[in-house]
């Protein structure tokens, strides 16, 4: 199991930490930004592949800011993808 910690751009959460196992998400908190959108992004994508999850998510606006915190999720497990090989 390991812990990725991912520092946010353009949205009003600060960090995400994400645990992942096996290419797993396992859990997924963010700092800061809207508490209960960000749980409820955190138990949806729970027990999914990362892949998917990057699939599902990756490209999200939000307010015409050219992302959003599930974006940002995305562009974070891509990170940790790259890292990962």
């Amino acid at each position: 199991m390991e812990t990725f910690t991912f520092r946010t751009k353009g949205v009003c959460s600060r960090e995400i930490n994400i645990t992942i196992q096996d290419g797993i998400v396992i859990e997924v908190r963010f700092k800061a930004g809207c508490d209960g959108n960000s749980i409820g992004i955190g138990k949806l994508v729970e027990g999914m592949p990362v892949g998917k999850v990057i699939e599902k998510l990756k490209g999200i606006d939000c307010d015409g800011k050219g992302t959003s915190c599930p974006d940002q999720l995305a562009i974070a497990l891509q990170e940790y993808m790259k890292r990962a090989v």
